[in-house]
């Protein structure tokens, strides 16, 4: 029986353009979605927008404008890239809409309504002037540990985290006003409810999780979880469903988190299916979240802990695929250093599945790798196009030939295509990408070879039948390759399909039952050498 899939992918928030390593950490769940629709399962893969939060707020000030004008603008930009990297997702929404909001807080009143949510009155930086409470960002003090200005949430020079007594006396980011202390009422999370529950769970199933997500969970774990303020003073985000907090605003980490539910909602209502089958005990589910090591926590245990806080039989995440980081040229991407490219830009100047195709064969799996120029130049040019590209280019563009005869495959070749499908898929769900797209190029290397050992220009003249039986089977190994590397390339893939005349890609064995017309068929190269300035 097939599977209801859920995969979430951490979503970027809307307060500047998307960078490539941000890519390399979300293209995992594109990997996943396209594989286990390939299987068969019932994939809801989705993601969206974080819209709201002090940064966004912070800049439209600035800027003179309103948060909304912000995200939206970073939101559409959102959509035009993923769109553009053939990203699959079922839903890419917001949490801007109004869907996600009022869905959100019937999650967060339910939380409200079973004790796990409560009031406590604690002191906190007030601006007398602008008349509010102010979150760490709109401070500016001088840092307690090196003497540098910095803002309250960290300090840039050496990295300390101001405490909330250190924040008192500093100034309003606003007006410039001294700071004062003054009682303030917010809503607590009641995190260490959920301790045992969660490390019960965690132990259960991160057996398959990368190192760094158990690692970063184990240590929390470790330090005992500690209750969370869930509510905010701001007027830019989902209202509080409580009475008296009709001016503050949901934390973005809780509304952002619960989104992964209220998408597949939202698609399950259009589609007319239940979406309790995906988030539900009792259905054959599995759940994967798909995100940078920076966001592990709030996926292993935060929102693990808001589901169970629903006390409704929630389905917890099963398997984080967390990644380290990109960096380009041995540097940290940095808008403001001028260090790499958005990820648009990169689109305009690299091949799309050539790009999709290098960020997962040289991904931060287990370490932070480096992206250059050259080195991807190296992988399209040498792995795509020398290779794969060529494997293509002579075997359907060979000289004068206008169809492929069916007729015997090599026992060899139909061995390996036939063994390759559980072998790949078996490293795809252990989250080992890289290897799974070694393996694949590997059948590459063996169809080169074999074409190589056979030379189809002698066979053409001297053995009629072996030149057939060459170009067929290096045809079923293409054929294959369109559906191995579907969830890697797959507008490389729908070429390959068209040229061959195939059906809808599958995770499954396939070979040409009859002969392949190529005449009147526009057989473009897949890939053209790149050269970089």
């Amino acid at each position: 029986m097939n599977k209801n899939v859920v995969i979430g992918n951490a979503w970027p928030y809307a307060n500047s353009s998307l960078h490539l390593g941000h890519i390399a950490g979300l293209i995992s769940g594109e990997i996943l979605a396209r594989y286990h629709r390939l299987n068969g399962d019932r994939v809801m893969f989705v993601s969206g927008s974080d819209c709201h939060g002090t940064p966004i707020t912070e800049r439209a000030r600035k800027e003179g404008i309103s948060p909304d004008e912000i995200a939206s603008h970073y939101d559409n930009e959102f959509r035009e890239l993923f769109g553009k990297l053939n990203f699959s997702y079922d839903l890419f929404s917001a949490t801007k809409t109004d869907y996600h909001k009022e869905h959100v807080k019937t999650l967060f009143r339910k939380l409200y309504d079973n004790g796990y949510i409560y009031e406590k009155i604690e002191p906190q930086c007030f601006c007398e002037k602008c008349n509010k409470f102010l979150a760490d960002r709109e401070v500016v003090l001088t840092c307690p540990e090196c003497g540098e200005e910095t803002k309250g949430d960290q300090c840039d020079k050496c990295l300390h985290v101001p405490t909330a007594e250190e924040l008192i006396g500093g100034n309003c980011i606003v007006c410039g006003s001294k700071t004062v202390e003054k009682d303030n009422k917010i809503l607590y999370l009641k995190l260490p409810a959920f301790q045992k529950q969660i490390e019960e769970h965690t132990k259960e199933v991160n057996s398959g999780w990368r190192i760094n997500a158990r690692n970063e969970t184990d240590k929390y774990l470790k330090q005992g979880l500690v209750e969370r303020a869930v509510s905010r003073d701001l007027i830019w985000g989902v209202e509080i469903p409580v009475d008296g907090y009709n001016d503050k605003r949901m934390y973005v980490w809780i509304d952002a988190v619960l989104g992964y539910v209220t998408d597949t909602m939202k698609v399950c209502e259009d589609r007319g299916w239940n979406w309790e089958e995906f988030w539900k005990e009792g259905y054959d589910t599995q759940i994967y979240m798909c995100h940078g090591k920076d966001n592990i926590v709030f996926h292993s245990i935060i929102l693990n802990a808001l589901l169970l806080g629903q006390e409704d039989n929630y389905h917890l995440v099963d398997t984080i695929v967390s990644t380290e980081y990109l960096n380009y040229n041995d540097q940290k991407f940095s808008k403001s250093k001028k260090i790499g490219m958005t990820a648009l830009e990169a689109l305009e100047i690299y091949p799309v599945d050539s790009l999709r195709y290098h960020l997962v064969s040289n991904g931060p799996e287990k370490k932070d790798t480096n992206f250059t120029p050259d080195d991807f130049a190296s992988t399209h040019n040498g792995e795509l196009l020398n290779k794969f590209g060529n494997l293509v280019n002579r075997t359907l563009k060979f000289k004068n030939l206008d169809k492929i005869i069916a007729t015997d495959i090599d026992a060899e070749i139909k061995e390996r295509i036939e063994s390759i499908y559980s072998e790949v898929g078996d490293l795809i769900e252990k989250l080992e990408f890289r290897e799974a797209t070694s393996r694949i190029m590997g059948l590459v290397e063996m169809a080169n070879k074999y074409y190589d050992s056979r030379e189809p220009w002698k066979q053409k003249k001297e053995d009629e039948n072996g030149f057939n039986e060459t170009m067929f089977t290096c045809s079923n190994i293409i054929a294959n390759l369109s559906n191995l590397f579907e969830p890697i390339m797959p507008g490389t893939c729908a070429k390959i399909r068209e040229y061959l005349d195939l059906d809808e890609p599958t995770w499954n064995p396939i070979f040409l039952g009859k002969d392949v017309e190529l005449v009147n068929k526009n057989i473009e190269p897949l890939f053209e050498r790149l050269k970089l300035d």
